[in-house]
Formats: C-alpha cells, sequence, structure tokens
C-alpha cells in the first residue's frame, strides 16, 4: 500500500432540495484495499460513490480521488477510475468481446495494446468461450463479470462498483467476489457498495452508512472486537415463535431474529449469560438451549443502527425541550 489514500472525504454532503442523501461523511480507502459500503437501500451509498466518481458535484465539503479534487477535477476522476453502476449499459445486441471492444476505445486504450487487454479481461471475467454470445443471452451472472470486465478495460488503479451482485443467484455472487477479491490481491483499490451483510465478510474494511450518515468503520475484525462488546447468543427451542415473542419483551435482550427454526440474540448487557436466556425461557415454559456466538456482519450493523437511532431520537427531544424553554421565557 502507498502513504497516499486512494480516497479521502472531509464532510462531504449531498442535498437535494431540503432532502439530505449524504450527511457529512468523512472517509478515507486506503490505496490496494477493498473497503465495503454497507447499509440498507436509500441509506446514501450509490450516491455517495457517485460523488466519488465525479458525476456528482457535493453540496458541501471536501475530497480527493486518486489525488485529484473532487469539485475541480471531475473528469481527470472520471477517466482515471472504473465504475460499475447498479445498471451497468451493455449493449445487448453486441457480444460479449465487441462490449469489451466498444469500451476499450472509449476509455481511449492505446490500439496497439486493445487486443491484448480484451483477451485479459475475457479471461479475468471467465468469458472464454463465451466471447461471441450476445449480451443480451448472457446470465444474470455473466453479464454481471462482463460489465466488471468492460470498467476494467483500461486498467485502473481504482475501481468503484455500486450494488455489483444485486439480483445475482448465490453461486453467482460468490463466483463474483471472488473474482473481486483477485483484483484487490493484485493491488487494484476497490470500493464496493451492498447490503447483502454476508459480503461484508469479504472486505479489509468496511463502512456502515445509515440515513446519509457514516455510523461506523474498520475492519470486520476490530469492529467486532473492539467497537462491538455486546455477546450474541443462538437460542434453539421446540417453539422458536413463542421464545421469540418472550424475548422480544425482555429488557437484557436488546434484538432478537429468527432464522429458521433458530434464534440469534443480541444482548443489551455485556454480562448476560446463555443460563439468564435458558432461564428466561424456562420461567415461560420452555425449554432451550443457547449458546454464545461470534457476532455476525448483521448483528453489527443492526445494533449501530439501533444506537444511531436513541441518538437521534435525543437530539429531538433535546431540540424540543430547548424550543419549549425559549418560548415559556
Amino acid at each position: 500500500m502507498t502513504s497516499q489514500p486512494a480516497v479521502v472525504t472531509e464532510g462531504l454532503t449531498k442535498r437535494f432540495g431540503k432532502f439530505t442523501a449524504v450527511d457529512h461523511v468523512d472517509l478515507v480507502v486506503n490505496a490496494g484495499e477493498l473497503y465495503g459500503f454497507l447499509g440498507p437501500n436509500g441509506a446514501g451509498k450509490s450516491t455517495t460513490l457517485r460523488m466519488l466518481c465525479g458525476i456528482l458535484e457535493p453540496t458541501e465539503g471536501t475530497g480527493r480521488v486518486l489525488g485529484f479534487d473532487l469539485r475541480a477535477e471531475p473528469e481527470r476522476i472520471k477517466a482515471a477510475i472504473g465504475y460499475m453502476s447498479q445498471r451497468f449499459s451493455l449493449y445487448d445486441d453486441l457480444t460479449a468481446e465487441e462490449n469489451v471492444t466498444f469500451y476499450a476505445t472509449v476509455y481511449g486504450v492505446p490500439t496497439r495494446e486493445r487486443r491484448e487487454r480484451i483477451g485479459r479481461m475475457v479471461q479475468l471475467a471467465d468469458l472464454v468461450g463465451r466471447e461471441d454470445v450476445l449480451a443480451a443471452r448472457l446470465s444474470g451472472g455473466y453479464r454481471q463479470r462482463l460489465a466488471l470486465a468492460c470498467a476494467l478495460v483500461h486498467a485502473p488503479r481504482l475501481v468503484f462498483l455500486d450494488e455489483p451482485t444485486a439480483g445475482v443467484d448465490p453461486v453467482s455472487r460468490r463466483t463474483f467476489w471472488e473474482l473481486i477479491r483477485r483484483l484487490a490481491d493484485g493491488g487494484v483499490t476497490v470500493v464496493v457498495t451492498t447490503h447483502y451483510m454476508d459480503e461484508a465478510e469479504h472486505c479489509d474494511r468496511l463502512g456502515f452508512i445509515y440515513q446519509g450518515r457514516l455510523i461506523a468503520q474498520g475492519s470486520p475484525v476490530s469492529i467486532k472486537g473492539e467497537t462491538f462488546r455486546k455477546p450474541v447468543f443462538q437460542v434453539e427451542t421446540s417453539d422458536p415463535r413463542r421464545a421469540m415473542d418472550v424475548l422480544t419483551d425482555w429488557p437484557d435482550a436488546e434484538e432478537v431474529v429468527r432464522y429458521g427454526s433458530a434464534l440469534r440474540v443480541v444482548a443489551a448487557r455485556e454480562d448476560l449469560t446463555p443460563e439468564a436466556i435458558r432461564a428466561e425461557l424456562r420461567s415461560a415454559g420452555l425449554d432451550a438451549s443457547a449458546v454464545q456466538v461470534a457476532p455476525s456482519v448483521e448483528d453489527l450493523f443492526i445494533s449501530f443502527v439501533d444506537r444511531e437511532r436513541k441518538t437521534r431520537l435525543r437530539e429531538q427531544l433535546r431540540a424540543v425541550s430547548a424550543e419549549k424553554g425559549l418560548s415559556g421565557t
């Protein structure tokens, strides 16, 4: 990794009228890392990426991408990066190879290098044998890989991928992430947005975005070990529906989520034990097993969102109290 970050922003903000889509985001992406932007739909992930790609101008804040200023040099950013949007524009009436050739021309890949570069992209995307297939006839997984090949044909040092596996089957998702990981291991900086929490485990570092705010960031290991200190338990019982009702109303459980016949319980306090969970269910006439497990990225995100909601509620209450105080003077 180089000493200069690939991406750095301070107070990056985007408003559309009165709506704030991205709210003062401070972000650093190191060169050569795979950075994952996690958040639900509408959280501000795509808007952030479009600003970083030079497509949208920020309302407030500053930033540099590969050393180029977001406001002053958006065209230089566009030429230097690769970008794959949620609906990457493949040409259905062109073959896979013709699509890659078209984007190589658009990106200005020198003619003497073009044939070798196209062949390398076809191999990278595992499209060998499918070069002459029309893009319209490729499966969803192969279309995504073709789109990535088109975004990489000019050999950018930094690539932005916006929800690259949305609507793709689980096997194709896994294959696509293996490809992304190979890119990062080869020295390409990758910034990828997703709302699939399981995909986050592939990333070197994560940023959790919610309602336009970056509410937590760090490596999966550091976030789990340093930021998230509440124990997580897996509970199994013959009546998971009733057990969920009992634990949802229990003050010692912060979050209860059902996965098939099992429940995943995030504790509201650090000293909660499996025995306490079993005793609570036993008092409701339910026999259950409970074991502590490692927190998942989804557990982390739910906890961070809950904390953010509580923080915003406190801010609103303070604002209301201050307003009442002023009106009473």
